[in-house]
């Protein structure tokens, strides 16, 4: 993502002409682009979004038992 939010940022710069970004090459304003391309095929073949994605659930999942878990009063005993 943060890759994508540069590549805007140089591409609008280039397109504005404003500063050193306006002299500077095409190839140079639109690699982040590549990156975060090269980045997103890296994470879906290495399986990083599935395994952050079944993180997320599993952290859903716990905090739905433990707040049923407490709403039948069979959490932690207390004093």
């Amino acid at each position: 993502m943060y890759l994508v939010l540069l590549g805007t940022a140089l591409l609008l710069l280039k397109l504005l002409e404003y500063g050193p970004v306006g002299g500077w090459s095409w190839w140079v304003v639109l690699a982040p682009f590549a990156g975060a391309a090269v980045w997103w095929a890296w994470a879906d073949a290495s399986g990083y979004n599935k395994r952050r994605a079944m993180e997320g659930m599993e952290a859903k999942k716990a905090a739905r038992r433990q707040r049923n878990m407490d709403a039948l009063g069979t959490g932690p005993k207390r004093k």
